[in-house]
C-alpha cells in the first residue's frame, strides 16, 4: 500500500496535488482479544477539521474525524465506501483496517487557534464511530475535547460506544463553557438483530444507559433510532418497545432514519442479507431497487409512527439531572465470540 500516493484532490492537469497524509503510514497490530485481526495504520493527517461538501444535506458545515474504518463492523454502514479511495475495500477491510490519526489533537488545537476559524459547530462521530474500540487505546478524544473546550467552541458527538463515559469529566466542562450536545444510535432493541447487524458495538440497552448517564451530567443526550430495519425492527411492538426505553433513558430527543443503502453499505448488506435471511432479499429489493432509500410513504409512515410514540412516552419531558435510570439488561451468555461489549 503506498500511502504517499493518496491525494487530498487533483489539478486536472493530470498531476497528483496535495497528499492526504504527512507522511507514510506506521502499521501496528496488537496481540490481544479485542484487536485480535485488526491493522492499525497510523498516520499523520495534513488537516483535521473539515468542511462538509456543500451539496450534503446533513444539518452541519464542519466535522472532525479521527478514525477512518470501523472495528462496528455495522453490515449497513453507509461510510464503507469511504475506503475505496485509500485503495482497501468497503467490506472487511472497513471493518479491520483501521486508519488513526494519531495527531488530531495537536491539529485541532492549532486549527482553532488560526485567524481565519470563526467558532462554527463542529459534528464528531458523522461518518465512522469515535468511540470505536481503537479509541480505547489511542485515546485521541480527550485532546480533541480539551482543545475544543479551551477555545469555547460548540460541538456535538454521535456514538454508538460507551467509551465516551471515560470522557465524562471533559464533556461537563466543556458544556460549562459552550454548547455540547451528544447523541447514542439506537434504531432497535433486538438482541439477535443487534447481534448480528452491529457485532462490534456495546449492546442497544447498554447506550441508552450512556444515554441515561450523560443527561443525569448535564450534558445533553438524543437519540438517533436509526437505523430501523425494514421487516426485521419496524413492527408496531418493536418501535414501541424501543421509543419507551429511549424515553425511560431521559433522552433530549429521538430521530428515526430508516435504513439507506449507498453504493458500498449496499453490497454488503445484500450479502449479509442473502446470507442471515433470504427470504426477504425480494423484499429489499422491491424496497431499495430505485435508489439509496426506502419510498417516502414508507419512510413518513415510521416517522409518524415514532414521533406518536415518542409524544406517548414523553421524550424530550426528563433531561438533564432528573433523567430515569435505564432498567439494567439481565446478563445473558454469549451466542458466538464475546467481544461484542467491549466499549
Amino acid at each position: 500500500m503506498r500511502w504517499d500516493n493518496l491525494r487530498l484532490d487533483d489539478t486536472g492537469q493530470g498531476e497528483p496535488a496535495v497528499p492526504l497524509f504527512a507522511r507514510g503510514a506506521v502499521t501496528r497490530t496488537f496481540d490481544t482479544p479485542e484487536f485480535r485481526g485488526i491493522t492499525f495504520y497510523e498516520v499523520h493527517a495534513r488537516s483535521i477539521v473539515n468542511r462538509v461538501p456543500g451539496a450534503s444535506h446533513v444539518p452541519f458545515e464542519w466535522t472532525i474525524n479521527p478514525y477512518r474504518g470501523c472495528s462496528h463492523a455495522c453490515v449497513y454502514c453507509f461510510a464503507r465506501r469511504t475506503h475505496e479511495y485509500l485503495d482497501l475495500d468497503a467490506g472487511r477491510d472497513f471493518d479491520s483496517k483501521i486508519v488513526v490519526k494519531v495527531n488530531a489533537p495537536d491539529l485541532v488545537r492549532k486549527e482553532l487557534a488560526a485567524p481565519r476559524w470563526r467558532g462554527a459547530p463542529i459534528a464528531m462521530g458523522t461518518n465512522v464511530d469515535c468511540y470505536q474500540r481503537a479509541e480505547g487505546r489511542y485515546a485521541l478524544m480527550p485532546g480533541i475535547i480539551s482543545a475544543l473546550r479551551d477555545a469555547a467552541n460548540p460541538f456535538s458527538i454521535l456514538t454508538k460506544g460507551s467509551l465516551i463515559l471515560r470522557d465524562l469529566d471533559l464533556l461537563a466542562e466543556a458544556a460549562e463553557v459552550t454548547e455540547v450536545s451528544t447523541a447514542v444510535s439506537v434504531g432497535f432493541l433486538d438482541r439477535d438483530v443487534w447481534r448480528s447487524v452491529e457485532p462490534g458495538t456495546p449492546a442497544p440497552r447498554k447506550r441508552l444507559e450512556v444515554c441515561a448517564t450523560l443527561n443525569g451530567r448535564g450534558v445533553p443526550c438524543g437519540v438517533l433510532m436509526a437505523p430501523i430495519l425494514p421487516y426485521l425492527t419496524d413492527s408496531p411492538s418493536a418501535l414501541d418497545a424501543a421509543v419507551r426505553e429511549i424515553a425511560a433513558a431521559g433522552a433530549t430527543h429521538v430521530a428515526p432514519i430508516v435504513l439507506h443503502l449507498r453504493p458500498g453499505a449496499r453490497e454488503w448488506f445484500f450479502t449479509w442479507l442473502s446470507r442471515e435471511h433470504p427470504r426477504l432479499v425480494p423484499r429489499y429489493q422491491e424496497l431499495y431497487g430505485r435508489g439509496a432509500y426506502a419510498p417516502k410513504a414508507y419512510q413518513e409512515r415510521i416517522g409518524r409512527e415514532v414521533t406518536e410514540l415518542a409524544r406517548r412516552y414523553g421524550v424530550g419531558r426528563s433531561t438533564g439531572r432528573a433523567a430515569r435510570t435505564v432498567r439494567r439488561e439481565r446478563p445473558q451468555p454469549p451466542s458466538g465470540p464475546e467481544q461484542l461489549s467491549l466499549l
